[in-house]
């Protein structure tokens, strides 16, 4: 017979062992779980600050983001800094838009806009590509789920794996981090807030409401307003074209400035500010793709252009040789360069 005191023994370390392999959960079990949770979601609304390192100097801004399912999102981007107007990425059963209120611009995507790519600050598309990834790495710390994966972002080879936390307890996610090829974090996007199942408005998705709760109530519409001055904008990675020439074009509401590079791969870049905005019109249709340039700005990106709006200004990058990539890495280091056109 077994003496009680060894029975109790085995008992208890048969007990610890079962409630440690209760408190384990495996790869398996996060992956199936995270997979039941977005199957199950009727919505969610987080706020998320993204942090991006691409440039001369580091960019953070502000993301909220609103899910109803199915296929309801609204996406709104803002910079930090008080001066920078926002824009805000829309789906509904009419398509997919981005928005910009400040210009009561808006452009139709043909897209199938957010499955097309990875998308960090979206629950759906951050499971997706855990689930995509057969050879994903999946570490724990003592709050978090860990899953290093591959990321699937078209237009940008240079950012290949990204870092995803989940919460242990609601698996929610807390932060990913975006690695350059040598590992290095080149974009750390933040959770501050994640709400579950909350309730949605009937108008919260529609072009409309979205553009007048965005738009500033003392923005001229009509009238003759002046442009004091336009800061002259360019880019500091120029893909080793140098600048030939400069226009400057007086329009009737507004000006344009035209700037023109030569070199290795030839581009033009045209940058334009009105002094009056225009009423809102219907949007404009787009055969490309959405693309995040990092300061707070969503670019519509073809073969051969992108255009974006930033800071009350439309900019529009042409050329026949830069490649996509080329394209938004240009565009992405488009800055004041001092000097202004009176």
């Amino acid at each position: 017979m077994i003496k009680k005191s060894r029975l109790w023994m085995i008992l208890g370390i048969g007990i610890l062992l079962f409630l440690a392999a209760c408190g384990e959960q495996s790869q398996e079990d996060v992956v199936k779980k995270l997979g039941e949770n977005v199957e199950d979601l009727a919505g969610y609304k987080a706020n998320v600050e993204m942090k991006m390192n691409t440039g001369q100097e580091e960019q953070l801004f502000n993301i909220d983001v609103w899910h109803k399912k199915e296929a309801f999102y609204r996406v709104a981007l803002s910079s930090n800094k008080e001066d920078k107007g926002s824009q805000i990425i829309l789906k509904n059963k009419d398509g997919v838009f981005v928005l910009t209120p400040e210009l009561k611009k808006s452009f139709k995507f043909q897209s199938d806009w957010p499955d097309n790519s990875s998308q960090p600050y979206l629950y759906q598309s951050l499971v997706e590509d855990i689930i995509n990834d057969e050879e994903a790495e999946f570490t724990k710390d003592e709050n978090n789920y860990i899953f290093k994966t591959k990321t699937n972002y078209q237009s940008n080879n240079n950012l290949p794996y990204q870092e995803i936390y989940f919460d242990k307890e609601n698996y929610t996610p807390t932060m990913v981090k975006i690695l350059d090829t040598d590992g290095n974090a080149i974009v750390e996007v933040k959770f501050k807030s994640f709400e579950l199942d909350p309730s949605f408005n009937d108008k919260d998705f529609e072009i409309e409401q979205n553009m007048a709760s965005a738009t500033p109530e003392d923005m001229p519409t009509s009238g003759d307003g002046v442009i004091e001055e336009l800061e002259v904008m360019s880019p500091v990675n120029t893909a080793g074209a140098e600048l030939i020439d400069r226009v400057e074009v007086e329009l009737d509401n507004g000006k344009r400035i035209i700037s023109t590079f030569q070199g290795e791969k030839n581009f033009t870049l045209v940058q334009e500010k009105k002094d009056v905005v225009e009423t809102l019109s219907s949007p404009v249709e787009v055969n490309g793709d959405i693309v995040n340039l990092g300061f707070g700005a969503v670019g519509a990106l073809s073969d051969n252009a992108l255009e974006w709006d930033y800071n009350g200004m439309n900019f529009y990058l042409a050329s026949d040789q830069l490649t996509r990539e080329e394209l938004i890495e240009v565009a992405q280091s488009v800055q004041v360069q001092g000097q202004e056109v009176k």
